[in-house]
């Protein structure tokens, strides 16, 4: 405990050192920068610390707030969660630094600040046990995530983004504080340690609950339909705060979720994992789909955070369906395969956004359709972004192959099992993993093929350069991870993950994961030899061309004797076959003409594609709260007195009512 509470402290000092340092920019960064790191060192140690415990580290201080207490506890759940913020919070600094670079304003002392208290906010609430602490912890956490997401706020679609960003974080915020009002009136305590057991399963009071949690938690990770802050937010902050937000931030919401399920007093009703099956794959599918036709490269990957939200979903899912029907190894493989993914999407996710915050660094665009050839250009950061784009796309040997490998075999041993209330479900999660995966694996050939291959197609792409090692450092560091968690995670995965399947689920530890262990063991053996063979392969094709004379040409060019950029796949041409195919749910506008005739004229051709549950369901419900809302602007006189008096006769109101 004196490690993270040290680790807090120095990141609480360097939050309020850097806006004083604001007229000396360079020096803002360093302090600011610097206490992140060294505050995520610190925080690091204390974590791996907390796994390794036998019991966890406790800490209660009163308070002279009218409730609740300081009442933090590190057990393993907690620590697993801060593993990913303060690796990636400690690399993202670093990052940071380096993209403010030589360009360092006076405003960037505050967004160290704001950076420095959001990972305090978010360690906070992993180790929160009391629900003020919590809630409190979550409002600073909407708040300063906002002032870092409006950092270019000169530009209205910032402006925009951030607002669209605070009023989904208070949607969230408020239906949590309907949550945690009404489990701590049951309980009779704001501790969450007189939580355990309050929830009856079966109970109706059980189930409001449950659907509160979905919401509120899910509203922060980006489930479907409550998702639409993601591209709006994630494009338009910084690359170093969209790589911890998208990933770290959106698991403050997963998080909640499995603490909720530690509060159970035995097993979950099985609607519980449909529903959570279901906006798995809802989130999924839908999810790539919409990466799938983006333009804009931080805007894919936003989408791409939804598509992970639901692949961690669809793997709690089967863990509460084993809880249901009392079938310890679904449950195992199923919360080991999700909570894993959480890591590992941490990582790869971090990764893509710091390799996209590059290109955007050295190119200044951020549409596809104006990049190319960027690997000639920018070969360690194309190296790294490749290795991202691997382990989003689940495949071996990085880390997210893995995690998705441990879902897939819940999925396929409730399958097997014959259960018949399982049998659907296990069926529909194996069938959503591998489309997600086949259009991820997809989308990502198709943001390496437009961005790092072929030839420029504009001059700010054809001058582009490696950008410095501040921010290539960090990129190869996640990308060295990834691959040592997907060759490691035959044994990384029990220390890491087990315990925390085991105090979810109520079980001693060293219950039935080992059969899953087992089998990834397996694979990642047979994969190990087919690397070895490749490598021993690729040394034998080399000593036979060594003394032969290889010569290069160029490729057949279809007769075209001068051919253009113009002449490339852009995205758009490129992800049109499956675009059309998903054209009922997706809904993509064509604009402009098609050539006709002998000798065509200049024509144009535009697509885009609306995000359709945002389009079809959040914005009607927003304009119809408006427009009931609006009359009520009639109450804002703007003087203070008014809202004194408002304030009077709401307390006499609930007086009479309380009487």
């Amino acid at each position: 405990m004196t490690l993270f509470l040290s680790a807090l402290a120095l990141l609480l000092c360097g939050a309020a050192a850097a806006p004083v340092l604001r007229r000396a920019p360079r020096w803002a960064s360093a302090v600011g920068a610097g206490s992140a790191v060294l505050g995520a060192l610190l925080g690091l140690a204390a974590a791996v610390r907390g796994l390794g415990a036998a019991a966890g580290a406790d800490l209660r201080l009163a308070w002279t707030l009218p409730m609740g207490s300081f009442h933090v506890l590190l057990d393993r759940l907690s620590s697993f969660f801060l593993l990913p913020l303060f690796l990636l919070a400690g690399l993202c600094a670093v990052y940071g630094y380096g993209y403010f670079g030589q360009h360092a304003r006076r405003r960037d002392g505050a967004s160290w600040c704001f950076y420095n208290l959001l990972i305090v906010a978010m360690a906070l609430i992993f180790t929160a046990r009391d629900l003020v602490l919590f809630l409190m912890a979550w409002e600073l956490m909407a708040l300063t995530s906002f002032a870092l997401v409006i950092h270019e706020r000169e530009h209205d679609d910032v402006r925009h983004a951030g607002w669209v960003y605070l009023v989904a974080s208070h949607i969230s915020l408020a239906l949590l504080l309907a949550l945690f009002l009404l489990l701590g009136r049951s309980a009779g305590t704001t501790d969450f340690d007189g939580f355990t057991g309050v929830i009856q399963v079966g109970s109706g009071l059980a189930d409001v609950l449950f659907v509160l949690a979905v919401l509120g938690f899910g509203a922060k990770a980006g489930f479907l339909t409550l998702h639409g802050w993601l591209p709006e937010a994630h494009p338009a902050a910084p690359s170093h705060v969209s790589a911890l937000m998208s990933g770290v931030m959106i698991k403050t919401g997963i998080y909640g979720l499995v603490r909720l399920l530690t509060f159970l007093s035995g097993p979950p009703p099985l609607w519980w994992g449909w529903l959570l099956i279901a906006v798995g794959l809802g989130s999924g599918v839908l999810g790539v789909l919409l990466a799938l036709a983006q333009h804009d490269l931080k805007r894919l990957l936003a989408y791409h955070s939804v598509e992970n939200m639901g692949i961690i979903l669809l793997g709690l899912g089967i863990g509460c369906l084993g809880l249901t029907t009392g079938r310890p190894l679904w449950t195992a493989l199923g919360l080991a395969g999700g909570l894993l993914h959480v890591l590992n999407h941490a990582l790869f996710k971090g990764l893509l956004f710091l390799g996209a915050g590059a290109v955007l660094h050295t190119t200044g665009l951020r549409n596809m359709d104006r990049l190319g050839g960027l690997l000639r250009r920018m070969r360690w950061t194309g190296l790294a972004f490749i290795v991202g784009a691997s382990a989003i796309s689940g495949l071996p040997p990085f880390n997210g192959f893995a995690s998705e490998f441990l879902i897939y075999l819940a999925s396929f041993q409730t399958l097997l099992s014959g259960d018949s209330a399982a049998v659907w479900p296990a069926l529909a999660v194996i069938g959503g993993l591998a489309l997600i995966g086949g259009l991820a694996a997809a989308c990502f050939a198709k943001v390496v093929g437009i961005v790092l291959l072929g030839e420029p197609r504009t001059a700010e792409a054809g001058q582009a350069h490696e950008v410095s090692a501040w921010l290539v450092g960090p990129m190869l560091v996640l990308a060295a991870l990834c691959l040592v968690l997907g060759l490691g995670a035959p044994w990384l995965v029990g220390p890491l993950t087990e315990r925390m399947a085991s105090e979810v689920a109520g079980w001693p530890a060293g219950h039935p994961l080992a059969a899953g262990i087992a089998s990834l063991r397996t694979v990642t053996g047979l994969l190990v030899a087919l690397l070895i063979l490749t490598a021993v392969l690729a040394v034998v094709r080399h000593a036979l061309l060594r003394k032969r004379r290889v010569s290069a040409a160029g490729t057949w060019d279809c007769g075209y004797l001068q051919p253009t950029a113009r002449m490339q796949y852009t995205s758009s041409s490129f992800a049109e076959p499956l675009v059309s195919f998903f054209q009922p749910v997706l809904r993509t506008r064509v604009e402009g003409a098609a050539p006709h005739g002998l000798f065509p004229g200049p024509s144009a051709r535009h697509t885009h594609t609306p995000d359709t549950p945002t389009e079809w369901l959040a914005a009607p419900l927003f304009r119809g709260v408006a427009r009931l809302a609006w009359p009520m602007r009639r109450l804002q006189q703007g003087r203070v007195q008014w809202y004194v008096l408002y304030i009077a006769i709401m307390l006499l109101v609930l007086l009479v009512w309380k009487l």
